[in-house]
């Protein structure tokens, strides 16, 4: 399959050629073309001339739409959790789950417009006040691999309720995922141009952002962001919605054989392929400490780790690619050479591919910790005397997506929810944990205050306040001469 969706058509791929990978077994998941220059430009123009139609359609009828869309995702969950599956090396499990986050983002994307950009009119003694919402216009959403249907349906879906049309570029390692959303929409019986598909990598996503658009919607690296920022610089008539990295803090200060849990899930769950994930541990120093960390490292050696097809219950599978294990081993290698102590090492698996390893746990006490997103089940631990030490260090990044407290003391969480510096910030949970109806998103180089989750109507729309009057009356003029 190598087509694009553009006003409807599905038309050959004209660039070069792009093929997905399952991490696990290496076999060819989906190959074809990526979108050329002059595809991804018409893609834009499709999506243009569609724009003032689909801003007129009523809200209803939209609404409408999306909930067929929702609809053929349940009809559809299987394959598209296996596809998933495929492409990413995420386990079954993680996949059902996504496609149950994309469902459901549709009746909570409806009720987010509702209440963050609809309408609603106030009388006034000349008439009335009214405040409404309008779309941006042509919208284009950079997809990430990690969540491939998740976190875009997070971004596209009230881009559409809010009357724009859409460009979709998935991540180059999930072109099907991307494939399958599309024909989605594609059933859903969506206007023609309204959403359209094009595949490539880092080239095609540069002739998008280079066109004449109106929004770009982004979840992915800080580096990224960062390039989006400046591209962007001299267009500030472009939304632009970025949803980042972080390197984020969880204090864990008590309770250890619980607490133990807690951690796993925060920082070795989708094998670390989380941007909310925990990179950083803060324990006290002492005996507590000593215990939260015996019990973490007892936990992390009984956790399975397998590919999505394997008979067996597993926690995680591999990482995206070889690529990526390289670059997180290439970092253990640079934690150790500063010094990190080994209390378990992150290592290839053998008789796996070079996708598969072991999640790592490194003690940084003393040490200048690496301020760096290491995308992969790679904890952090550092031992502290007290528990402003351990919010201080909390909060030394430059980062500020996810953060978290493990503990039984109330009075801590009072200094911790206080103190702290994040957008995501949970007690005796998971970093992990989020839903979306609530916001998600992050300070400094974690996002541009912009969150999405709950909060997404709010970059899809402009809110218009007007003062209206029925009739033209004569008005008072102060200081006329008579």
């Amino acid at each position: 399959m190598s087509e694009q969706m553009v006003a409807g058509r599905w038309i050959g791929g004209q660039g070069p050629p792009l093929a997905s990978l399952d991490p696990a077994s290496g076999e060819v998941v989906w190959e074809g073309a990526t979108a050329s220059h002059a595809q991804c430009l018409a893609a834009i123009e499709a999506a243009r001339a569609a724009a003032p139609g689909w801003a007129a359609t009523p809200l209803d009828e939209r609404i409408a739409a999306v909930r067929r869309f929702a609809a053929i995702l349940g009809e559809r969950r299987q394959v598209l959790a296996e596809a998933i599956s495929r492409e990413t090396g995420k386990l079954l499990w993680e996949t059902r789950a996504e496609i149950g986050s994309m469902i459901a983002k549709v009746e909570v994307s409806i009720a987010a417009q509702a209440e963050r950009a609809g309408t609603r009119a106030s009388d006034m003694a000349f008439g009335r006040a009214v405040l409404r919402h309008r779309p941006h216009g042509v919208m284009v959403a950079l997809g990430p691999y990690n969540f491939p249907g998740h976190l875009p349906n997070g971004h596209i879906v009230p881009a559409l309720l809010a009357g724009n049309t859409l460009v979709f570029k998935p991540s180059e390692k999930t072109p099907l995922t991307g494939r399958l959303t599309a024909e989605a929409w594609e059933a859903a019986g969506l206007p023609d141009g309204v959403f359209n598909l094009v595949q490539g990598a880092r080239e095609t996503g540069a002739a998008l952002i280079e066109a004449d658009i109106d929004g770009l919607l982004f979840t992915g690296s800080a580096g990224a962001g960062a390039h989006f920022r400046r591209v962007f610089a001299d267009r500030p008539h472009v939304i632009l919605a970025l949803e980042l990295g972080g390197n984020n803090p969880l204090i864990a200060w008590d309770s250890p054989e619980e607490a133990a849990a807690v951690i796993v899930q925060s920082a070795f769950v989708t094998t670390g392929q989380r941007c909310s994930c925990a990179r950083r541990l803060i324990v006290p120093q002492g005996s507590t400490g000593k215990a939260i960390i015996e019990s973490l490292a007892a936990l992390t050696d009984r956790l399975e780790v397998a590919a999505w097809n394997d008979p067996i219950e597993a926690f995680s599978g591999p990482l995206i690619d070889d690529a990526a294990a390289s670059t997180a081993l290439d970092g253990v290698a640079r934690m150790r050479a500063r010094g990190a102590r080994t209390i378990r090492p992150m290592t290839n698996i053998a008789g796996r591919s070079a996708a598969f390893v072991r999640p790592g746990i490194e003690d940084v006490t003393g040490l200048e910790p690496l301020d760096t997103e290491i995308f992969a089940p790679l904890l952090q631990v550092v031992s502290v005397p007290d528990f402003d030490t351990a919010i201080r260090m909390a909060n030394a990044t430059r980062y500020g997506l996810s953060a978290g407290l493990i503990s039984n003391d109330g009075a801590l969480w009072d200094r911790f929810i206080s103190g702290i510096r994040a957008g995501v910030v949970n007690w005796n949970r998971p970093t992990t944990g989020a839903a979306s109806n609530m916001p998600f998103g992050g300070l400094g180089e974690s996002g541009n205050h912009r969150p999405s989750a709950y909060y997404a109507t709010d970059y899809c729309a402009y809110p218009v306040a007007s003062f209206e009057s029925p009739t033209v009356t004569e008005l008072e003029v102060p200081g006329l001469r008579s």
